[in-house]
Order: C-alpha cells, then sequence, then structure tokens
C-alpha cells in the first residue's frame, strides 16, 4: 500500500483534523518515513527515562530516611529489618546500600573502592537511553534537510520553458515539510536531553550524600579514611 492510498483511505474513514495533518505530513515525501520511525524512537525513549529516573527506582524517600537512621539502629540492635529491606530493593540506592553493608567492619577505604566499583555500573543504568536522544537529535534535522534538499532538486527539475508549476509546488512543501518536522523532532529531545541530564546530575548527588553517611556508620572502628 503507497502512502498516497494510506492518506486515502484515512481521509475517507476519518474526515476532519486527521485527513489534514495526513495531508501535511504526506507533502514531505518519502523522507516523512524515516523521520516518523525516529519520532517513535524519540517519544520511547523520553518515557523510558521519565520511567527509569523516577524517585521509587533510585532513591526512594522511605530507603534514604531509614539509612539516615542506621546509626540509632545499631545502637537499638535492630540493623536486621534494614538489612532484609535493602537486599529486596530494586532501586540504585537499595543496591549500593548491599554493597557497603557486604563490606561493613572494614576501612572505609575499602567501602569507598567497593562503592564506588559498584557506583560505576549504576551510572551507565542511570544513562541508558540518553544516547538515543543524542542521535535523534542529530539525525532528525539531517533528516529534514535531505527533504529539503530532494524538494529543492524537483523545483529546479520544474523549472524551464515550459515550467512545471505543480512540481515545483510539490518541490517546495516537500523540503519545507521535511524541515519543519525534523526540527519538531529535536527540538523536544534537546529539551528533555537535558532535563534527564540535570536530573541524573542530582539523584548522582544524593546517592553520594547517603551512601557517604551509610559508610561513615559502617565502617572498623577507630578508622581512618
Amino acid at each position: 500500500m503507497t502512502i498516497a492510498s494510506l492518506g486515502q483511505i484515512l481521509a475517507t474513514t476519518e474526515p476532519g483534523g486527521l485527513a489534514v495533518a495526513w495531508e501535511f505530513l504526506e507533502k514531505g515525501g518519502v523522507f516523512m518515513i524515516p523521520l516518523g520511525i525516529t519520532s517513535v524512537a524519540g517519544v520511547m525513549a523520553i518515557l523510558y527515562k521519565f520511567l527509569s529516573l523516577s524517585n521509587t527506582r533510585v532513591v526512594p524517600a522511605p530507603l534514604v530516611r531509614e539509612l539516615d537512621q542506621f546509626q540509632n539502629r545499631i545502637v537499638t540492635d535492630n540493623v536486621e529489618p534494614l538489612l532484609r529491606k535493602v537486599n529486596e530493593g530494586d532501586s540504585a540506592l537499595a543496591r549500593l546500600a548491599a554493597v557497603v553493608f557486604k563490606h561493613r567492619g572494614k576501612h572505609r577505604s575499602e567501602i569507598t573502592h567497593a562503592v564506588e566499583s559498584a557506583a560505576r555500573e549504576e551510572t551507565v543504568h542511570l544513562h541508558a537511553g540518553i544516547g538515543v536522544l543524542d542521535t535523534i537529535i542529530t539525525i532528525a534535522p539531517l533528516l529534514g534537510l535531505l527533504g529539503t534538499a530532494s524538494g529543492l532538486v524537483r523545483i529546479f527539475q520544474g523549472l524551464g520553458d515550459n515550467s512545471d508549476h505543480l512540481a515545483i509546488a510539490r518541490g517546495i512543501s516537500e523540503a519545507l515539510t521535511t524541515t519543519i518536522v525534523g526540527l519538531a523532532i529535536a527540538v523536544p529531545c534537546v529539551v528533555a536531553h537535558g532535563y534527564f541530564v540535570r536530573r541524573i546530575e542530582t539523584l548522582t548527588a544524593r546517592l553520594e550524600s547517603s551512601l557517604t553517611d551509610l559508610a561513615h556508620a559502617c565502617e572498623k572502628p577507630n578508622s581512618n579514611p
């Protein structure tokens, strides 16, 4: 089924706004297909990052409060419930706290080294999906420019002694449409990319603060940093 025939079906079955939107997209020509795929990938990447960078998946507030009270739990000999909760947790803070507890009673330098090694893997998880946004930010405008170049070629082909005004009009429409769509895809991805990078920095700082205090509480008594 061609783009034109699909557009005719949609125009017949769903008149109004959908038909107008399809007509606009159809003017972009073949380059609208990769642009459409790019837009879907961008939306999926943004949704994935919103979910993966939620507080419950990285630094759940209830667990932060319990870890802050770890020193009091030691005094009251009520550590085991927290240890079980950490081992059963699926957040980044829980996994890193489990590493701290695993090295409990060692020198602070040993605990810090173990946590830093585990934190590198967690950092990779936090940045997962950012590369997809980087790629979309780069290729979406380029695809729009390719569509623009294709439209200009059609325009020049329509010029001559017997100018084909219909071909010229279609070429201008294709050139403008792909440029608009390419930028419309890239701009939200740029905004989302900046937000997610800042979000990762904030979450990383929260993790570091909580784990530093926890490592201090778990270090070997009278050990030097």
